[in-house]
């Protein structure tokens, strides 16, 4: 029942950045533009920019088809979303992440012209067709929803795409893109949403699976960028109706439990920055900034 586009964000705000004062971390929330459409979500994602933490856009419509948008519908979708974050927020974003890790050489070059900082849009990994597969099977779409819906989560080949932060070459300038970090040589994601899935069925297997993901981020130098989800801090009484949802038959003081472990031991590791602040460090190209990225991780 999306068209009544439900929203959640009243409840969810307050329980994420009560958990990121506690470990005095600030990260970037991406923020769909239509969300602004009601007050009580206003209200709620102004707390955000007020607590020290940086917004970024994530479309209007949240539509993981848009790599089908002709280049002036993105412009729109895109443009729409910005203004209102800077006029109802007053954060003017400067990173974009496309909603089911969809992106298109047209929405590069939108985000390029408009002068955005960074892309982080790309999944590298060939298990995001898998977790499509999955959640077509366990929602109740019609076939021409899950028609519509045939890009979401990536392609195969997007499996191959770089782990590292690169520049995309687009017809209206290059573009910084930071993907989602999967593990390196496996490939494998290991954002939250994936950790509390592989807890259902084994709590220590997650952490090693966590762990795992760390130290091989450290042996490559990889400054991880790390993805949450709406859903990994709600539990299955603050949204019964999202049942299908990896992780959505689990309580909401096990979530918020478990995000802590993994923010522990995140910044045991890493400096844990927003990521503008990653993608500033990133283009200034200077050796001590390329030997701190090392150890650097974004939400």
């Amino acid at each position: 029942e999306w068209e009544a586009y439900p929203t959640y964000l009243d409840t969810l705000v307050p329980l994420v950045l009560d958990a990121l004062d506690r470990h005095n971390l600030k990260i970037t929330f991406f923020v769909v533009g239509r969300d602004l459409e009601r007050a009580e979500n206003v209200a709620a994602l102004r707390q955000i920019v007020e607590r020290g933490h940086e917004i970024g856009n994530h479309s209007y419509n949240h539509e993981p088809w848009m790599q089908d948008y002709d280049e002036a519908r993105l412009h729109d979708e895109i443009k729409t979303t910005h203004d209102k974050l800077t006029q109802e927020l007053g954060a003017e974003p400067v990173g974009f992440r496309g909603p089911g890790f969809c992106y298109s050489p047209a929405l590069l070059a939108v985000l390029a012209r408009m002068g955005y900082a960074f892309d982080a849009s790309t999944l590298p990994s060939v298990l995001g067709p898998l977790a499509r597969l999955y959640y077509f099977a366990s929602s109740s779409m019609s076939r021409g929803e899950r028609q519509t819906r045939k890009g979401l989560f990536g392609k195969f080949s997007d499996g191959f795409q770089p782990l590292r932060p690169f520049m995309w070459d687009t017809s209206a300038g290059p573009l910084l893109e930071i993907p989602v970090t999967t593990i390196p040589i496996f490939r494998t994601p290991f954002h939250l949403s994936y950790l509390l899935w592989l807890s259902r069925y084994s709590r220590l297997a997650s952490r090693v699976y966590f762990e795992l993901a760390v130290r091989l981020c450290r042996m490559f130098g990889f400054g991880p960028s790390v993805l949450l989800h709406t859903m990994d801090l709600l539990g299955k009484d603050d949204a019964p109706e999202l049942h299908f949802f990896p992780g959505m038959d689990l309580d909401r003081a096990y979530k918020l439990d478990f995000f802590d472990t993994i923010l522990t031991r995140l910044t045991r590791s890493f400096d844990v920055v927003p990521m503008s602040e990653h993608a500033a460090r990133i283009a200034e190209r200077r050796p001590d900034t390329a030997r701190a990225l090392k150890h650097r991780a974004t939400f």
